[in-house]
């Protein structure tokens, strides 16, 4: 058994499909998780059957950091996504992304792709972050710090202003949040402290389900480190 994202008339779709057999004589070896696929499936239950999978081309092969920046868009996809929920235009910002991660350099560009994608997602599922207005609905200052409540948005700090009992905000600049509306960042350290922010709100949605990915990306840079 497996999910599959599917690229329907609608948009995106995720479905469990259980694969059974082995291709035969004259049948194309096992696709990878990033191929694009034309698929055919049968049975009126939550786990449909694979009946037919053809190759249909048309997304980038990835490589390197690319390669592992793609299984975490992927992975995001299959536990962020609810089955059989159809998301319209979502599959065309995921096939930009890869195709971003093909051209863009390893290091920060990269991981400007995966922050556009991560907002675009939580807006395609109707999480839109608040990003250009605090919760009192006043632009927002780039010098100023702003709480950020997945839920609400950002609220600015004020010194004299108790926190919500049980609240634990992300305190983030409001450069920040405006280099991630724009999608660029303009230095480390609004790329670091968008990184942060989005890692706590995908979190909150996704409700103690873990992202795989993220862990082995850290394996990997502390081996290189480890090797240096």
């Amino acid at each position: 058994m497996g999910h599959t994202v599917a690229r329907l008339s609608d948009g995106v779709y995720r479905i469990g499909i259980a694969i059974e057999g082995r291709a035969g004589p004259g049948e194309s070896a096992p696709v990878a998780a990033k191929d694009a696929l034309s698929l055919s499936w049968a049975g009126g239950g939550e786990l449909k059957t694979l009946i037919k999978a053809e190759w249909r081309g048309g997304l980038p092969l990835l490589n390197g950091s690319a390669l592992l920046c793609g299984f975490y868009l992927n992975e995001l996809l299959l536990k962020l996504l609810a089955r059989e929920d159809p998301h319209p235009s979502l599959f065309e910002d995921y096939a930009a992304a890869l195709q971003a991660l093909v051209t863009e350099p390893a290091g920060a560009p990269q991981a400007a792709v995966l922050r556009r994608f991560e907002v675009r997602l939580l807006a395609a599922m109707g999480y839109a972050m608040q990003l250009t207005r605090d919760v009192d609905n006043a632009s927002l200052d780039p010098v100023r710090m702003y709480n950020y409540a997945p839920d609400r948005g950002p609220r600015l700090v004020v010194a004299h202003v108790a926190r919500e009992p049980g609240a634990h905000p992300r305190v983030v600049r409001g450069s920040t949040l405006l280099a991630l509306a724009a999608g660029s960042f303009p230095d480390a350290e609004s790329a670091a402290d968008a990184k942060r922010l989005m890692r706590d709100v995908l979190d909150h949605h996704l409700d103690e389900r873990r992202i795989v990915s993220r862990r082995v990306v850290r394996d990997l840079v502390s081996l290189e480190e480890g090797m240096e």
